[in-house]
């Protein structure tokens, strides 16, 4: 469908948007939003620290606001579902990538994805960063988990700049995140040294569920095929509710 007015974020970028098409629950463009981009290649150390703070954010109210791609992308949309918005450069009636369908299609359904081309469109190289630009227009603040020198998310990081979006990075080793020392060290990004410190100031953490026996289980240190014989299909939803990490055979409680 066809968005019937564009959010006001968008109105005064230098390429404007013309239509815009969406699929999901347009309530999420009122909430606070913030971007998390980053290298398709991250680390598990990256990814961990993705999941956290993806859900942290969306205990607080604030949507999270990524491009749907594999890495950092889906990453953070799976910690922040259903609180999450997703922006492609392809037609919505595709599936792209398409190692990503089950969580996009869940997206489609329960949180928000947006796209300014038309149906059957297939991205080209230029359309990502086309699509980066209301990633960040759309969003208080960016954060870029992982990005190599001369990658995408270092041109996004720039773009954000000159929007005047302020700029966050997480923790990295030397060479595994150049691009974000890089921009550490000029003084253009400002460091996340606590993922809750960051997250607070956007609000207030909500009281979690007391005595959830999906998670009291789970943190026994089980193994997946354990925690569906007693749960079933209830185990799959609390992963797409960012609750829980399935790794292989085993469980992570992230909450």
């Amino acid at each position: 469908m066809i968005l019937s007015s564009l959010p006001k974020e968008f109105l005064e970028l230098s390429k404007p948007v013309k239509k815009l098409f969406y699929k999901g629950n347009l309530s999420l463009l009122e909430q606070p939003k913030v971007a998390i981009i980053g290298s398709r290649k991250m680390s598990v150390y990256t990814k961990n620290l993705v999941l956290e703070l993806s859900f942290l954010l969306k205990e607080i109210g604030v949507c999270v606001v990524s491009g749907g791609a594999i890495g950092v992308d889906i990453c953070a949309a799976k910690g922040a579902f259903p609180s999450t918005i997703a922006i492609f450069a392809n037609g919505l009636d595709q599936i792209y990538p398409k190692s990503n369908e089950h969580l996009i299609k869940q997206i489609y359904e329960h949180a928000l994805a947006l796209s300014e081309n038309e149906p059957k469109y297939l991205p080209q190289r230029y359309d990502f960063l086309l699509r980066n630009r209301l990633i960040i227009a759309l969003s208080k603040a960016v954060v870029v988990a992982q990005a190599d020198l001369q990658s995408g998310s270092l041109q996004s990081a720039n773009l954000a700049l000159k929007l005047n979006k302020p700029l966050f990075v997480l923790p990295q080793r030397l060479d595994e995140s150049k691009g974000t020392n890089l921009l550490l060290a000029q003084n253009k990004a400002r460091l996340i040294h606590d993922l809750k410190d960051f997250a607070l100031c956007f609000g207030e953490l909500k009281k979690r569920e007391e005595d959830d026996e999906v998670l009291e289980f789970c943190k026994k240190g089980v193994s997946l095929d354990e925690a569906l014989d007693k749960f079933g299909e209830r185990v799959y939803e609390y992963e797409l509710l960012g609750k829980i990490e399935i790794n292989g055979v085993f469980i992570r409680v992230l909450v």
